[in-house]
């Protein structure tokens, strides 16, 4: 069945996905459980005989995860693109990442703390798998010329959906009086409830009017068939010059992006000492400001082209790098929040919208191009954060850290540079 492009209802339905997801990752994986699992698990963790602290379980909980999604996503998008079936696993992925969520509500104390950690790398899986399939759809439902507007669409309302789950969550919290709530872990466990019934019901709303399936006749070695898929996306992925230019650039910028979002937090609590209810609001400032900037910069992009839009994008992360590194004051990092909200949102929706013009795909292999974005992208937070942590043990300084960030976001830049950036169309993007 042809899908119609640039249908109003499809759109705002594939937002709506944006919608549903993005509560997980700013409410439980950003906001609510580092701190909560932290508080109820012990110092020191016995996994298989080895002693680790419990900051480093968690980061390894963290990169677990990602590790999984990296070696599962090409073979199922591979499968999903032979099979026509990318909804199926969207489902799946959703179903678990919710479900995952649901079932943190008995993560009860340091007794509890595998449940804790089992039910996160769950919820981790679910978030990243279904993004890979989400994030396919969009040449599929929108027109080139649309596709900046149609992502920077899907990310505000990822944005604002999670911004008025947390601050639903923070009420209960901070307020449990009102609610009758004694037990001291009982707002953030509901907390964790309402993130996998929010993520489910808005998703299945929203899978409504997405693009149905093929339902293709299930094939012998569909796993064999799906890497033969996979490796033909590769093969042309890797035949395209300007395609090869933006992703190397990609992976370095977006290494740096991702390496403040999942670190900006900690950087605040150890150098400029600020509490957990600052340290909330400045999660709030970044997600409401990044509204406002995915907006901007497709603005701008449909003025002057993406790449001048992104390289305007990438000094301002060069900046907010350099003046992290001498902030000694609460407002200041406001400031710098409010600038990181900024280039965050538009800097995440114009890759995506870049990633779809420069693939010249519509009908198949959208998957397994996808995959590879995002492996790309989850490689690069392994490249970041690890390069980050190291500086970090070796100069006993996390603002040396922020500065080596700045190297990340130069090369991106130079690798933008080189590409001509022309769409499937021929025109300059």
């Amino acid at each position: 069945m042809e899908i119609k492009l640039n249908d109003k209802k499809v759109i705002n339905a594939w937002a709506l996905y944006d919608w549903a997801n993005s509560a997980y990752a700013l409410v439980i994986s950003t906001a609510i459980f580092p701190e909560y699992f932290y508080l109820n698990s012990p110092e020191v963790v016995d996994f298989m005989g080895m002693k680790l602290a419990n900051t480093a379980i968690f980061s390894y909980a963290v990169s677990f995860s990602f590790l999984v999604i990296a070696f599962l996503s090409p073979i199922l998008s591979g499968i999903a693109d032979y099979s026509g079936r990318r909804m199926f696993y969207l489902k799946f992925f959703t179903i678990l990442g919710s479900f995952a969520c649901l079932s943190m509500y008995f993560f009860n104390g340091p007794q509890d703390v595998w449940v804790g950690l089992i039910t996160f790398i769950l919820a981790s899986i679910g978030y990243a798998g279904g993004v890979v399939f989400y994030n396919s759809y969009l040449p599929e439902i929108a027109s080139e010329d649309q596709f900046d507007r149609v992502s920077a669409k899907g990310f505000a309302y990822g944005y604002f959906g999670s911004v008025l789950l947390l601050i639903a969550n923070l009420i209960i919290i901070e307020k449990p009086d009102w609610f009758g709530i004694s037990d001291p872990r009982l707002p953030s466990q509901i907390a964790f409830m309402m993130v996998g019934v929010w993520w489910l019901f808005f998703a299945f709303v929203a899978f409504r009017n997405f693009p149905k399936d093929r339902n293709d006749p299930s094939a012998e070695n569909v796993i064999k068939k799906g890497l033969i898929e996979l490796k033909k996306a590769f093969d042309k992925v890797w035949s395209k010059r300007d395609l090869k230019l933006f992703l190397c650039s990609y992976f370095f910028y977006t290494a740096g992006v991702n390496t403040v979002i999942y670190l900006a937090t900690t950087f605040a609590k150890e150098e400029i000492n600020m509490d957990t209810g600052e340290l909330i609001l400045t999660v709030l400032v970044i997600q409401l400001v990044g509204i406002a900037g995915a907006y901007l910069f497709a603005f701008i992009a449909g003025k002057k082209g993406n790449k001048t839009s992104i390289s305007a994008m990438l000094i301002i992360w060069i900046s907010i790098c350099v003046m992290a590194f001498f902030v000694t004051m609460k407002i200041q990092f406001y400031i710098i929040a409010a600038l990181v909200g900024l280039v965050m949102g538009g800097i995440q929706s114009q890759s995506r919208s870049v990633y779809s013009k420069l693939i010249e795909e519509r009908g198949s292999d959208l998957a397994s191009y996808y995959s590879f974005y995002d492996i790309l992208t989850k490689v690069s937070v392994v490249a970041g954060t690890f390069f980050f942590g190291l500086v970090a043990q070796m100069t006993g300084s996390l603002r040396n850290s922020v500065l080596v960030l700045v190297i990340f976001f130069v090369l991106g830049i130079i690798f933008l540079a080189a590409s001509k950036m022309r769409g499937s169309d021929g025109l300059k993007l």
